[in-house]
């Protein structure tokens, strides 16, 4: 909120721009009293058109009946409103309903590796060697501890103690306050099992079995139910296998929201650093706004496809390196299958280093490194639109 009024104020003049803090403990508003903020405001500027204001209403959720209140400031006051709510109390799709379609939603995700360098006060030039080394160096440390704002600038033993509160409130508010979760225990169990998935299809069924074993009464039905909540509240995320058929999709692979958390609770998670580069460019993907796939036949998997109006457009792997054969073999086949299935010419493979051109059974692959991905002009390079 404060990015996008330090934006609205190298063109309009401040004096039209309206913020209001609900969870400030000086306030005590019910539904009957909102109004108080516009009449107050209005008060001290009266030469101002409200149709020009721009409202910021943070943490609105903390007053019950907030949904009419901004329904009626949209219909007769302005138009330019902005409210966020925390995910224990208000999710995208119940502000969607509650303002019955008089919304657009942003997600918001860690920092993307372009700020985190600009966090750290790095400037990017990928023709400069020693801008190279510095960014090579984050970019270790970015697939290793995440990109949480709050976290990029302290030490680890700080950082880790701050992803521990995250993951802690993420389950008793998040998830036990808000879904009226009882089998708390069972609820930790299935969440390590999710995160220690990140990158992987996730089997609720053997979770479920391993639960059983282990001496946890829940019904399956439950797990998926937590499922859902867990991609709610962002914790992990979830991605469907892509078919051309309108079927219900049950193979899902899972994605942490930050390596950083998952290093947290599970410890070594990102020892594996293709899984954290994976991890990385799907976060990126759902940030560029794609919609995303991945892609499996009975011989071989494609990480990601990319489609645009029901079409597929773009067909990605994700690997460390290429130089093992096996391996080379293995991302090949995949790329070159998906592209030939969905019409593709070319297909894109991504490394933590190595650059370069292939051709494959009449498919041009193009390997690009991880930090030219990550911080290129996306739309020129990559045909992103």
């Amino acid at each position: 909120m404060y990015e996008t009024i330090n934006r609205l104020t190298q063109t309009i003049d401040k004096k039209q721009i309206l913020f209001f803090n609900f969870e400030d403990e000086r306030f005590e508003l019910n539904q009957e009293s909102l109004d108080l903020i516009l009449q107050a405001y209005m008060e001290l500027y009266p030469e101002i058109e409200m149709s020009s204001t721009y409202l910021f209403f943070d943490a609105i959720q903390n007053v019950d009946g907030w949904e009419k209140f901004v329904r009626r400031v949209y219909d007769g006051v302005s138009q330019n409103i902005f409210i966020t709510g925390s995910n224990s109390k208000l999710l995208s799709r119940d502000i969607a309903t509650s303002l019955r379609g008089r919304t657009i939603t942003y997600e918001v995700f860690p920092l993307s590796f372009r700020e985190y360098l600009a966090f750290e006060k790095i400037e990017v030039d990928l023709y400069s060697t020693k801008s190279l080394a510095f960014i090579h160096n984050r970019l270790e440390k970015f697939l290793h501890e995440g990109a949480f704002p709050e976290t990029v600038l302290f030490d680890d033993r700080i950082r880790e103690k701050i992803l521990q509160d995250y993951y802690n409130v993420m389950i008793y508010k998040d998830l036990v306050e808000r879904f009226s979760i009882k089998n708390i225990e069972a609820l930790k169990f299935f969440l390590k099992r999710i995160l220690a998935s990140s990158t992987k299809i996730v089997s609720v069924n053997k979770i479920y079995n391993d639960l059983k074993s282990s001496g946890f009464k829940i019904g399956k039905n439950s797990l998926y139910e937590y499922l859902g909540y867990v991609e709610d509240i962002y914790l992990s995320l979830t991605l469907d296998r892509y078919s051309q058929k309108i079927t219900t999709q049950t193979d899902k692979k899972v994605y942490s929201i930050d390596i950083g958390l998952n290093n947290t609770v599970l410890y070594k998670f990102s020892d594996d650093i293709g899984k954290s580069m994976e991890n990385a460019i799907f976060l990126e993907l759902r940030r560029r706004e794609k919609e995303i796939y991945y892609h499996t036949d009975r011989s071989s998997e494609c990480n990601f496809v990319v489609v645009e109006k029901g079409r597929v457009t773009q067909a990605i792997q994700v690997t460390y390196e290429m130089e093992n054969e096996k391996t080379r073999a293995r991302e090949f086949k995949g790329l070159v299958n998906a592209c030939k299935l969905y019409g593709l010419n070319e297909g894109l493979i991504i490394t933590y280093g190595e650059e370069g051109s292939y051709e494959e059974d009449g498919v041009k692959i193009e390997l690009v490194s991880l930090v030219s991905f990550l911080l290129e002009d996306v739309k020129k390079d990559y045909k992103w639109q």
